[in-house]
């Protein structure tokens, strides 16, 4: 029969006749063979099934011998015997290899066929041991898939005892490296289904010996854990973590994030490969592992771990949200990553240049599922952007992207960031791995945030675009005085004399040009201040220097309230001259208290009512405002809010700061010729201009009802030209002592005020409004002073060619600025300042970020709080415009590093960021021993939230940029 069967495979009949013919010999299998006929039927169909040369060969094959083993089964136990099998497993059969997956069929057939026969016991013991030797062989995917249905089919197959335990972890191995190289779909399906099949064999020796459990996992972190660069584990594990009970996270991170034995490096490789698990499709509870080893991480303050492996991978994670099986979990590890990596926005800043193209993608396909998706990633996106306020140029494209998605409450907000900040950051933090930044595309060079220090950074930037700057030039100056014998380290006689005159060159006052400094030829002017007594009209005055002005914002119950003076009421006594009058006692003095004093709005130096002296308000000591011109005009250029509201400028805080000021109540004045407290009146006049004007905005005061540190968040205008009121003055002698004396003076074409001093000497205001260019704004984000992160906008004006124009426009501004504010005309200073901007004058501005420097506009500058409302303008600086501008044209810059190659070598850098991380590992060694000791292994939030303890000018957790500095005792900011 055999015979005929073979020759009948081999015939070239027509199918449907061998098929029929098969059938016949399949039936002949009820009819008695000797021994030897059935084990020639056995040959010939096994050779059929494992070297066939089509799929109806192998069929008939199995065919036959399913029949003839069925109906001789004593027949069949004796050829597939121990001795066959362990052939085919150790040598192949014939042609075919050993490792041949038809093999491993074909035993998978026998054992079915002879189950109940006795001998089937030997063959179990047999496979017992080679399944064994299989696995440690490390076999392909589809052979290893064939094995465990093997297995599956046969747990009597499956190691025993101790050995259990070693094919777990040959098993694991083998997994780690199952490779699939083909990209096409049906074959990754394939790939896929074959990994499971394995690791649900895994999962069922798990179930049935609780034993395997462990070292099963301990391999798999072994394997994950890795440092050998030949040796990449395959993304395959991943299969295994959905099989993992949940009950044991806590028990498995605690072991691994405690154990004394597990190096950072390979911690660090385990949680990248983890992350990398995210990727495997069908897999389930792969993020909460991983988010259960951050925090676990966390929790022992490994933070140089988290840092590495958060800047490595977070980009990854974010690619996976592309792929509809893997969204969830790249989400959710997202969310983590970027919400408990609050010490700096480096992480983020990875992330923000795709997320636009993600945003518009999901958009355009109109899916539920996509909607709610993006629901989920804007309020997350809208955490960090709040969290890392400062970036405008970053952000910009983001909020327009996300627009039409509901934004979360300020409380929602910080109550999603206080739950997940890794516990104890410290400043350390972001310093630990400060990376070496080069120019950017604007030719520029950023500032490394080495924790807390934006702030310095945003100002130094700032300076360095406006100024040129010298170190230690009073030292210098001291140096070069002595013989040339004499040096600062001759002697620590010689080291005392040289401090001590440098800091009487700091204490004394300079009085002409060449024993200034270069800070007060750059950034000095001076100021008077004058008191006047209301009681008996003695006057005092002192006249200071000042580097910058601080200007503080007027009473929002003023905003719209006009200009009046009841404190000084005009009144003509002794033949028409203008006296002030003591207010009696039921008139008000509230509009001259500092915290409700009235102000000039903007440009309101040069806008005056029709029939008023020009100058008045600005020449105002000791005399009064007419009627005529006690109210001042609101100038119709003054930018209003959406409400109606008018938006204060600069120059409305400039005014409000050189108003007249009644000092009463808790805050009067004593008077020395009175000898007693009496109400004043206080003015200042600036005497003396800078070549810089600094401005600080007092945006930062303490409520003192509330308990509570306040930022004002007002919008501020900002003017390109800004018009300074400069008031010198020329003293007269030989005058008459009378308090108020009328004298014209017409050098100038105008009537200037005047008064006298007791001694007898007049002073003349000669008004002059000084041109300045707008240079550097600081910008300070965030809602507190406690907290925040700083950035500059900048440009370069040290050229001659804006400097020049404006001085040549602005020579008769003075007299024409009341000439065009009589006949309604624009301000002379919008003029210029339109003409900067559209001629370009103002050249190119530069947004200073830290390290990041970008190219941006003026229109930037103006718009920034309107668009970020926490982003507010903090220090602004204003440079003057003249024809010589000779700092910028004499002083040299030697010593300077003007965009040139980074001060610290790359190497040099390296090896920072190395002795930096060192020292920061042994800080979370000895947090990793009180770690121990803890009862509780959970993660420590901060349990109040964000409540503005930081530092003051931190990128703390309300604004970005540098570390936090939780236990640092908070000062106030002005």
């Amino acid at each position: 029969m055999d015979k005929i069967l073979e020759g009948l495979v081999s015939s070239s009949h027509p199918l449907s006749l061998k098929r029929m013919i098969v059938r016949k010999v399949v039936e002949s299998a009820e009819h008695w063979l000797d021994k030897a006929q059935c084990e020639a039927m056995f040959d010939l169909t096994t050779r059929l099934i494992l070297e066939g040369q089509d799929p109806f060969q192998r069929q008939v094959g199995h065919q036959v011998l399913e029949a003839y083993a069925r109906y001789h089964r004593p027949e069949f136990e004796s050829f597939f015997n121990k001795t066959f099998v362990l052939g085919l497993l150790q040598q192949g059969y014939h042609s075919l290899d050993r490792k041949d997956v038809a093999i491993l069929d074909y035993i998978h057939n026998g054992l079915k066929l002879i189950m109940s026969c006795p001998s089937v016991l030997d063959l179990f013991s047999l496979l017992q041991v080679e399944v064994l030797r299989m696995v440690c062989e490390r076999p392909e995917p589809q052979l290893c898939a064939r094995l465990s249905d093997l297995l599956t089919d046969f747990v009597q197959c499956i190691p025993k005892g101790k050995l259990s335990i070693t094919f777990c972890q040959q098993l694991v191995r083998t997994i780690g490296h199952f490779q699939c190289v083909s990209t096409q779909e049906k074959e990754l399906r394939e790939y896929v289904s074959q990994v499971t099949k394995v690791s649900n064999l895994l999962q069922n020796i798990w179930k049935a010996e609780h034993s395997t459990l462990l070292p099963s996992l301990q391999e798999v972190f072994a394997s994950i854990s890795s440092t050998d660069a030949s040796f990449e584990p395959s993304v395959a594990l991943a299969s295994l973590v959905q099989h993992i009970p949940l009950q044991m996270i806590t028990v498995l991170i605690r072991s691994l994030t405690t154990d004394p034995n597990v190096k950072d490096a390979s911690m660090t490789q385990a949680l990248c490969r983890m992350i990398d698990w995210l990727s495997w499709p069908l897999a389930q509870h792969v993020d909460t592992w991983v988010i259960a080893l951050l925090k676990g991480l966390a929790a022992v303050q490994k933070f140089t771990i988290l840092i590495d492996v958060t800047l490595l991978k977070i980009e990854l994670v974010f690619n996976r949200l592309w792929f509809p099986l893997v969204r969830p979990g790249a989400l959710a590890v997202l969310s983590h990553m970027l919400l408990s990596f609050q010490h700096s926005p480096e992480a983020f800043h990875l992330i923000v240049p795709h997320v636009v193209n993600l945003v518009h993608s999901f958009k355009s396909d109109g899916l539920p599922s996509s909607t709610a998706f993006l629901v989920q990633l804007t309020e997350l996106i809208h955490c960090m952007m709040y969290h890392y306020s400062g970036f405008p140029d970053l952000y910009e494209p983001i909020l327009e992207a996300i627009k039409d998605f509901p934004k979360p409450s300020e409380e929602k907000i910080k109550l999603i960031l206080s739950q997940s900040a890794w516990t104890s950051q410290s400043n350390s933090l972001a310093s630990c791995l400060s990376r070496l930044s080069g120019k950017s595309e604007t030719g520029k060079t950023g500032l490394i945030n080495l924790g807390n220090t934006c702030y310095m950074n945003s100002v130094i930037q700032a300076l360095f675009m406006a100024t040129e700057l010298h170190e230690e030039e009073k030292i210098l100056k001291v140096q070069s005085s002595h013989k040339p014998s004499e040096s600062l380290g001759c002697s620590e006689t010689s080291l005392q004399e040289v401090a001590g005159k440098a800091a009487f060159l700091t204490e004394s006052p300079c009085t002409s040009d060449g024993e200034k400094t270069l800070i007060e030829k750059m950034f000095g002017g001076k100021l008077r201040t004058h008191i006047c007594c209301l009681n008996c009209r003695s006057t005092s005055q002192k006249v200071e220097a000042f580097t910058d002005l601080s200007l503080a914002f007027c009473p929002s119950s003023l905003e719209n309230l006009s200009f009046q003076d009841p404190a000084l009421s005009p009144n003509t006594q002794g033949g028409g001259l203008l006296r002030a009058s003591v207010p009696g006692p039921s008139e008000e003095l509230g509009v001259y208290n500092p915290a409700t004093a009235a102000f000039v709005c903007d440009s309101a130096v040069n806008e005056r009512m029709v029939g008023s002296p020009p100058d008045e308000f600005c020449c105002t000591e000791n005399t009064s405002v007419p009627n005529e011109s006690s109210k001042i005009l609101v100038n119709k250029d003054v930018p209003h809010k959406p409400g109606g509201e008018t938006t204060p400028s600069v120059t409305d805080l400039l005014n409000y700061f050189l108003a007249p000021e009644i000092l009463t109540g808790d805050n009067q004045y004593y008077c020395e010729n009175c000898a007693s407290l009496q109400n004043a009146e206080k003015t200042m006049q600036i005497t003396e201009e800078p070549e810089y004007l600094i401005l600080t905005l007092l945006r930062f005061s303490y409520d003192q009802k509330y308990h509570v540190r306040r930022k004002i968040l007002d919008n501020v205008s900002l003017p390109l030209v800004l018009e300074l009121p400069v008031k010198r003055t020329t003293s007269f002698s030989s005058l008459s002592e009378s308090w108020s004396i009328d004298v014209d003076f017409t050098d100038i074409s105008e009537n200037l005020a005047k008064k006298l001093k007791p001694s007898g000497t007049e002073e003349v205001c000669c008004p002059r409004l000084v041109p300045y260019l707008l240079s550097s704004v600081v910008v300070h984000s965030g809602i507190s002073s406690e907290s925040g992160h700083y950035y500059s906008y900048a440009r370069n004006i040290t050229g001659s060619e804006s400097s020049y124009q404006v001085c040549h426009q602005s020579e008769t501004l003075a007299l024409a600025s009341s000439r065009s504010h009589l006949l309604g005309r624009d301000s002379p200073s919008a003029v210029i300042e339109q003409d900067l901007e559209n001629k370009e004058m103002s050249k190119e501005w530069f947004l200073f970020n830290d390290s990041r420097v970008t190219f941006t506009s003026f229109h930037s500058v103006q718009k920034i709080t309107s668009r970020f409302p926490k982003d507010t303008a903090y220090v602004l600086l204003y440079k003057k415009q003249n024809s010589t501008n000779g700092l910028s044209a004499n002083n040299s810059t030697s010593g300077l590093w003007v965009n040139g190659d980074p001060p610290l070598q790359k190497e040099l850098m390296d090896a920072i960021t190395k002795d930096n991380k060192l020292y920061l590992q042994e800080q979370e060694l000895n947090a990793r021993a009180r770690a121990l000791q803890a009862a509780s292994a959970s993660c420590s939030f901060r349990p109040n939230g964000f409540d503005d303890n930081d530092p003051p000018g931190s990128c703390g957790p309300t604004g970005g940029g540098g570390g936090g500095g939780f236990n640092t005792v908070g000062r106030l900011v002005f």
